[in-house]
């Protein structure tokens, strides 16, 4: 039975609402296929608005490598405004699909990728105003699957009670095994109902379905332990990861939005996972071990993307990009490319010691010089020890000064507050470290017309990582933290009014704390703020602390628990942790080392170069590291002017 568009009622409320254009669909590269020849059915979310959400890889990868299967479909849908929506609840009109403005609660599976915990209210909005029940328990054979996969759903279980299941890891694979069993079960006339599906995919060992795991408290709050409630189900869920990323080169026909959005430029993911071993950053705990594209695969995805969008501009993306052990011959080969084309080339940002300025002179040959970012994350060379930064201040000192003797006028410096064992003392050296860089620049350009960004986040401790031990900073001191470090800035006469600084509160820190290290009792915190009208905790503008912190205190209270319990609280080697029953396939004891080491200040090595640290990861997932070189050079794709290619030599439009 064909699925009736509701686009004749939504046509109807777009006037009233800004950014009409948004909810329209109809992508240059979007799929709409036949709903009754599909068998299998799934839609996609981004839950944050279109303009955040198109350009998302993760989403646009497994929207074509669903819909390339046959009898599968798969279509897109995105958080909608706080004005849209209160039309949509006064009009009835449901959640939809952009593609074919289809109601989400008809397809089969509704998968949500987080990449951030922020964005868990806005999942209760589109459950809720799709007409799916908002706790797992309370839904029928009816319903779809909801399915959270992405970065922050390493630890689902903040929202253990509104899923029935999520996937850790690379998505490609995993959703094809899933699609498998759910048309199995469907062929076979859904026997057992929803808890039977839900069987079949937690058997796999590659799926968590939280309501088959029991949670025990101990006295004082903390988890006892995570016990498989019915037999057959795996004690620990492993992720998935993809090996050889030249058999995936996805997006091939990457979206072009219609309207504006936060990326206008054509991606391509040059390689996976990074073992820098930096100790805050979960990205690159929980994506080993470092699979990259080979130089030849990246040129052909750069061709293809570029025919079907017509984008200027191709971002080359990774955690590090400048570590690809062909980057060079990568920018070198793709700036010789598209020289007459002018098609400009980034990178996301760029380590100090991994940058040099051949690098840089190829990546904007054929763009725009814009500024250079980079992340030191560290103001003083103690802290750098302690995250294993490995960056000297005369590294960036060195490469700041190359830059600017080069041309460039603007550098942008990435920091973090709120590290563990910081002091005042390390924050306040960014101070140092900024006129230093402007000192020099000044000096080797013989100009007095430069400028360096300062831009400090603030560090919140993540699953998977030395640091989920670790005690955040409460959101008073990082102020008070920043603010002197402000002042030092400000006050700095001779070169203070070169240095620009941007900075973040500390209290949507300590929100995202509560959600990253959360177990299932903050389930009933996120949907008390959502209740309240929490909305786009992303965006400055809609959240809201005191509604949270408010909202905390009241679901938390028959607990014996509260937010400081979570977030600035330092947890000791014997606790359960939330996701201990979740593989990310390293090893809790070389997690404990390494955050022992961080506390003694002992740097450790990149394993791509050196030999293996035992952190589990190869061995446990059946993965090894793939690197080049492969020695092949990127070369021009066609010779100009020598007649039309004949249409049998494989150019396909």
């Amino acid at each position: 039975m064909p699925v009736e568009s509701v686009f004749p009622q939504l046509e109807a409320l777009l006037p009233h609402v800004q950014k009409p254009i948004q909810y329209v669909g109809g992508e240059l590269n979007s799929t709409v296929k036949p709903w009754d020849e599909c068998d299998v059915r799934w839609a996609l979310m981004y839950p944050d608005a279109y303009e955040v959400g198109l350009p998302n890889q993760g989403v646009m990868i497994l929207y074509e490598v669903l819909n390339e299967q046959q009898g599968v479909l798969a279509e897109r849908t995105y958080s909608v405004w706080p004005d849209l929506e209160e039309l949509m609840r006064e009009h009835g009109v449901p959640q939809f699909t952009v593609d074919s403005h289809r109601p989400v609660k008809a397809f089969d599976v509704f998968g949500i990728s987080f990449s951030t915990e922020l964005g868990y209210t806005n999942m209760l909005t589109a459950l809720d105003l799709a007409g799916i029940p908002l706790e797992s328990r309370h839904r029928t054979v009816d319903d779809p699957i909801v399915l959270a996969g992405g970065h922050a759903a390493f630890n689902p279980e903040p929202i253990a009670d509104f899923i029935d299941a999520a996937v850790i890891g690379d998505g490609e694979q995993a959703v094809l095994d899933m699609t498998r069993i759910v048309r199995e079960w469907k062929a076979e006339g859904r026997p057992g109902g929803r808890e039977e599906v839900l069987f079949r995919l937690a058997k796999t060992g590659g799926v968590y379905v939280p309501a088959f795991y029991d949670v025990e408290y101990l006295p004082d709050g903390r988890i006892a332990r995570v016990v498989p409630n019915r037999s057959g189900v795996p004690w620990r869920v492993s992720k998935h990861t993809v090996m050889d990323l030249d058999e995936w080169p996805y997006p091939k026909q990457p979206l072009v939005p219609l309207a504006e959005t936060v990326h206008e430029r054509m991606s391509v993911e040059i390689f996976r996972g990074c073992t820098r071993g930096c100790r805050f950053c979960q990205a690159g705990m929980i994506t080993r071990p470092v699979r990259e594209r080979s130089i030849t695969g990246i040129g052909e995805m750069v061709d293809k993307g570029l025919k079907a969008t017509g984008f200027e501009e191709v971002g080359l993306l990774s955690l590090s990009s400048a570590d690809h052990s062909e980057i060079g011959d990568i920018a070198k080969g793709l700036a010789d490319r598209y020289e007459d084309d002018k098609i400009g080339l980034s990178l996301p940002s760029t380590r100090v010691d991994a940058f040099n300025i051949d690098l840089a002179n190829e990546l904007t040959r054929n763009g725009r010089r814009s500024g250079l970012t980079f992340a030191p994350e560290g103001g003083s060379e103690r802290i750098r020890k302690v995250i294993n930064k490995m960056v000297s201040e005369e590294d960036l000192i060195r490469t700041v000064a190359t830059a600017y003797g080069n041309g460039w006028r603007q550098v942008k410096l990435y920091f973090m507050c709120g590290l563990p064992t910081e002091t005042d003392d390390d924050v306040l050296q960014i101070a140092d470290m900024a006129t230093r860089v402007i000192q020099k620049g000044r000096e080797v350009s013989g100009s007095n017309d430069i400028r360096c960004t300062v831009s400090i986040g603030g560090f919140v401790p993540k699953p998977h990582t030395p640091f989920q031990w670790a005690p955040q900073l409460s959101a008073e001191e990082t102020d008070e933290r920043l603010a002197k470090l402000r002042d030092k800035i400000r006050g700095d006469k001779k070169y203070g009014r070169s240095i620009g600084f941007r900075y973040h509160d500390g209290k949507p820190g300590i929100v995202e704390g509560l959600l990253s290290r959360g177990d299932r009792r903050i389930g009933a915190v996120i949907r008390a703020v959502y209740d309240d009208g929490g909305r786009f905790d992303g965006w400055r503008e809609h959240f809201s602390y005191d509604r949270w912190m408010r909202c905390a205190e009241k679901a938390l209270a028959p607990y014996g628990v509260d937010v400081d319990w979570y977030t600035t609280r330092e947890r000791a080697y014997e606790e359960v942790l939330p996701w201990d029953h979740l593989d990310s396939g390293l090893d809790k004891d070389w997690l404990w080392e390494d955050w022992q080491d961080a506390l003694d200040e002992t740097e450790v090595e990149d394993c791509r170069w050196t030999p293996c640290f035992d952190c589990g990861v190869c061995p446990q997932m059946d993965t090894h590291i793939q690197i080049g070189p492969t020695g092949k050079k990127l070369l021009p794709l066609t010779v100009k002017n020598a007649g039309p290619t004949p249409a049998s030599s494989g150019h396909s439009h």
